[in-house]
């Protein structure tokens, strides 16, 4: 849950018009007049995102399952832990549990919510709903998507820690779902919540 405090009110923009500049398969582009606390107008684009649910998969061997997946605005395939859109009238474990198995072939016996994120506050709403997954087995075969490619990996977790504080892994929910895991497991994470 997003904090609020009283001063929050002085810093608050009221919505005067809302548009739809593009609405896509994923993104959904909207430009808004607000009036600013200062009484003038200005606009702000943004977009809205379904949401996302991400997992930090820790097998018996604690290694990390990793994808490596390519990434078309940044031109390069990127170490990422899995996750997936939120559907329509899912919840973010259920979005969860689904990405795993079809991008992954595996299920979890044991989950952890560790957090929520908010990737990108300056022009999206996108969440992303990170948890821990233990306890994996093989569960059946890959369902990518027909458009989706990518090789699943798996790295000591030490190393994957290494490798945010490196350089090697530069996408935020992965760095954040890293820390958070170890955070956990060290005992040391007071928003985790077992499932």
């Amino acid at each position: 849950m997003l904090e609020s405090i009283p001063e929050d009110q002085q810093l608050k923009e009221d919505v005067l018009f809302e548009e739809d500049v593009y609405i896509g398969k994923l993104l959904h582009v909207m430009r808004r007049t607000v009036q600013l606390p200062n009484g003038r107008t200005t606009t702000r684009e943004m977009i809205h995102h379904p949401g996302a649910a991400a997992m930090v998969v820790i097998d018996s061997e604690n290694r990390v399952v990793f994808e490596r997946q390519w990434r078309s605005p940044m031109d390069a395939a990127f170490w990422e832990i899995p996750a997936g859109k939120i559907d329509p009238g899912e919840a973010p474990f259920e979005t969860a549990r689904r990405e795993l198995l079809e991008e992954t072939g595996m299920t979890a016996s044991k989950w952890v919510e560790l957090g929520t994120i908010h990737n990108a506050i300056g022009y999206s709403d996108e969440r992303i709903v990170i948890y821990l997954a233990q306890g994996t087995i093989v569960g059946g075969a890959r369902e990518l998507d027909d458009n989706e490619f990518i090789d699943v990996h798996k790295i000591p977790f030490e190393e994957a820690l290494a490798m945010t504080r490196d350089g090697r892994i530069t996408d935020v929910k992965t760095i954040i779902g890293l820390n958070w895991a170890e955070q956990h497991l060290l005992g040391k994470l007071a928003q985790a919540k077992e499932l």
